[in-house]
């Protein structure tokens, strides 16, 4: 029997899903969740006690999460992010970034709840500044950031033996935030931005705050940088 908590990473093949494996592999037994199989397996093979779980997580079912007995930790760090007008989205951008970003999260969620009540454990959500305030061509991305909030609020309301901490994040050095930046026409400045592992680190602080803690909201942003 592993005797390493157990913690399950969504998104987990690259950016802060894999800055967040990454930094809880020293003390866990890591499963990496994504679509991306090649990806997985190659960051399981670079970390000590990790296993890839290749899915789609927009189908995801009991049969999916069978081998899933305990879990410690669920990071929720997979998204999506389409920018536009209101006026030029249409309802499948719409339904499309509410079904990734919030529909697979409540789904993941109940379906592992035995599980980390076993363990009394930790779900943490990685949102985003758009979770906490609107901003023009933003619209659907920023409604799934928002109905995120809400969710993590109402389960930790109703699952007073668990944990649940939203993390923001502000603008991220990652694959996403160079699509942003093509969208918005602007030039892309790392030094400007968070780097995965600082986020990784604030979700490292919530999962070790203490059994006597609960860290519900941390919200982390570039210094001297964009505020989006």
């Amino acid at each position: 029997m592993n005797e390493r908590p157990t913690a399950l990473v969504t998104g987990a093949s690259r950016g802060v899903g894999a800055a967040v494996a990454r930094a809880l592999a020293p003390t866990h037994h890591v499963i990496l969740g994504g679509r991306d199989r090649d990806a997985l397996a190659e960051m399981a093979a670079g970390l000590p006690d990790a296993r890839p779980w290749p899915v789609e997580l927009t189908e995801i079912t009991q049969a999916d999460v069978a081998g899933v007995e305990r879990l410690d930790v669920l990071v929720h760090s997979a998204g999506i992010g389409t920018l536009g007008r209101i006026a030029d989205q249409p309802a499948d951008v719409w339904r499309r970034t509410m079904e990734v970003n919030v529909i697979a999260v409540a789904e993941l969620t109940r379906l592992l709840l035995p599980a980390l009540r076993r363990a009394g454990g930790h779900v943490v959500c990685v949102n985003s500044g758009s979770g906490q305030r609107a901003n023009a061509e933003w619209g659907s991305y920023g409604a799934s950031k928002f109905a995120l909030k809400a969710f993590a609020d109402a389960l930790r309301l109703e699952e007073p033996e668990l944990r649940v901490t939203t993390v923001y994040p502000g603008r991220t050095d990652t694959d996403m935030q160079r699509s942003v930046r093509d969208y918005e026409g602007g030039a892309y400045e790392p030094d400007e931005y968070l780097k995965p592992e600082t986020v990784a680190r604030a979700v490292l602080a919530a999962v070790n705050a203490g059994p006597d803690a609960h860290l519900t909201e941390l919200t982390v942003r570039p210094r001297g940088g964009r505020v989006t």
